[in-house]
């Protein structure tokens, strides 16, 4: 019997798939999934067969937010403060900058609806698809709420400062296409959407080093604050170390032999 009661956890292919699993409620976001989300990605990321990781929703939605009883609590004042522990966690400690510091791809499949939380989440998720279709909207200012999350840093750094604007201060609806024509997410046809992202998560964990994966990831962070001069002498001190590894020897190997990689990630 699985652990989890309102999420779903699978692997194939190297591939963990984390799902959502309040289907009936929109997968509306609350305490008890937060907690087994943040359990089950823990989980795969200290899995060596799993290279790759899914988040996605059951039913028609990705996640619709928090939970109205939730929301219902804090605007009655009922709402938990952050504690000191939590205000001297480091940039990737914090409730979901985690997932920047997971060393494995984080692929968002967004199926449906993604509102307020359930939009942050995919926000820090390396790689983002999206159905056509699906609705998106940060949500916060239609409740009288903040931008959350660490959402006014993580937007203007990913669509540009202007729509990361839009999207927060209008609080409006945006579709599929927008999405992508904005980079928020890249669309793909509703219709298969599942196995389209199955097939590429499966690409990542099989035909890439998990090492170079791992530190690309590292890189691509490190380049917010980077100065392009740091950039380049960090890349190239990491280049001097592949040379000594058994993936860079692999890479070369299978190119060569032109057959499928046998990476380790060592």
């Amino acid at each position: 019997m699985s652990q989890y009661t309102q999420i779903l956890v699978s692997r194939s292919e190297r591939v963990a798939t984390i799902a959502l699993n309040r289907p009936d409620r929109m997968n509306a976001w609350t305490p008890t999934m937060e907690t087994e989300f943040r359990t089950a990605l823990e989980a795969a990321a200290a899995d060596a067969e799993v290279r790759a990781i899914v988040l996605t929703g059951e039913g028609r939605a990705f996640c619709a937010g928090a939970d109205m009883d939730a929301l219902k609590a804090s605007s009655a004042g009922r709402a938990a403060a952050a504690t000191p522990e939590d205000r001297g966690l480091s940039d990737l400690e914090q409730r979901y900058s985690y997932l920047l510091g997971i060393p494995k791809p984080i692929v968002a499949a967004i199926n449906g609806a993604a509102a307020g939380v359930g939009l942050c989440l995919a926000l820090y998720c390396d790689l983002r698809f999206v159905a056509s279709g699906a609705k998106l909207t940060t949500a916060f200012a239609r409740r009288g709420l903040a931008a959350e999350h660490g959402s006014a840093w993580l937007l203007p750094r990913l669509v540009g400062p202007m729509n990361a604007a839009d999207l927060l201060m209008s609080g409006r609806v945006i579709e599929a296409a927008e999405a992508d024509r904005i980079g928020l997410a890249r669309q793909l046809p509703a219709d298969g959407f599942r196995g389209a992202i199955q097939r590429y998560a499966s690409d990542l964990a099989n035909l890439t080093s998990p090492r170079s994966v791992g530190i690309i990831k590292r890189q691509l962070q490190e380049a917010w604050t980077h100065r392009l001069g740091e950039a380049v002498r960090a890349s190239e001190d990491e280049i001097r170390r592949c040379r000594d590894t058994e993936d860079f020897r692999e890479g070369v190997a299978h190119f060569v032999e032109k057959r499928p990689p046998a990476f380790t990630g060592r």
